[in-house]
């Protein structure tokens, strides 16, 4: 077994939501930590656009793949290890957030917000663990949310669906925590990417707040006063997969200028 873990050099890692945000963020850190990097996500142009601006930094190929679909994450995985090798390093950071009031949340974006950010995670982990327990090691990082940990309004799908990723990040630790692999998730607060632009238009969209009002009552949240960088997060991702971090495991790492603690 392998209880010490030795680094990222030559490691394979696969992103999930690498196109952008904080996926774009953390294969760029974890590339130039010596990693060889599989960007997967829904949006082909997207990830062909974060995998060129990569190529200079180190070895990198993208896949485009619906994680919410069991046979179509079995099929990338396998194209990802032909090319890479088998995955030592998961990051699960694909998901998607949706607004509405509870009685106004139906089944469809009930099951899609529970699809999008647990389901996925739980495919894209089946995947990779197999062979992880065979190799006795590995790292698997979900990127959760503050909504993981706290209470948001007009959320309840999505809080619902990130604090399922915080426990199955808890059971899964407990399960593999002797065969050298470690399970953790970072829950940043309201960070600079897509989904925050989104949020902020359904907030203008659905209310008399202009963008600048929007943005401020979100920062209002933030101790800070300031949104999260993407960086920031692939930071904390990175020292997750980094030597020395075998005894943390079994985490969720609030990333939000104090707004949990």
């Amino acid at each position: 077994m392998n209880n010490t873990w030795q680094g990222l050099e030559g490691r394979h890692v696969v992103v999930t939501g690498g196109g952008s945000g904080i996926g774009a963020a953390t294969a760029q850190a974890l590339i130039r930590a010596g990693a060889r990097v599989t960007l997967m996500g829904r949006d082909p142009a997207k990830l062909a656009a974060q995998r060129d601006a990569l190529e200079a930094a180190g070895q990198v190929e993208a896949l485009s793949v619906d994680v919410t679909q069991e046979a179509a994450v079995a099929t990338a995985f396998a194209r990802a290890a032909e090319r890479f090798g088998p995955v030592d390093v998961l990051v699960n950071n694909a998901g998607q957030a949706q607004a509405a009031p509870f009685a106004h949340t139906d089944m469809a974006l009930w099951q899609r917000m529970l699809d999008v950010n647990l389901t996925g995670v739980f495919l894209c982990t089946r995947a990779v663990l197999p062979s992880m327990l065979q190799r006795g090691g590995g790292r698997i990082v979900n990127v959760a949310s503050t909504a993981g940990q706290t209470g948001y309004a007009y959320v309840a799908a999505y809080c619902a669906a990130k604090h399922g990723v915080i426990g199955l990040t808890r059971s899964l630790a407990l399960e593999v925590a002797t065969r050298g692999i470690t399970v953790n998730a970072v829950c940043p607060g309201y960070t600079e990417t897509e989904l925050l632009r989104a949020s902020l238009d359904q907030i203008t969209a659905k209310t008399s707040r202009s963008e600048q009002e929007a943005r401020e009552a979100l920062l209002r949240q933030n101790p800070q006063r300031r949104f999260v960088a993407p960086e920031e997060v692939a930071n904390s991702v990175l020292w997750l997969c980094a030597p020395g971090s075998d005894a943390i495991t079994g985490q969720s790492i609030s990333i939000s200028g104090g707004e949990v603690m």
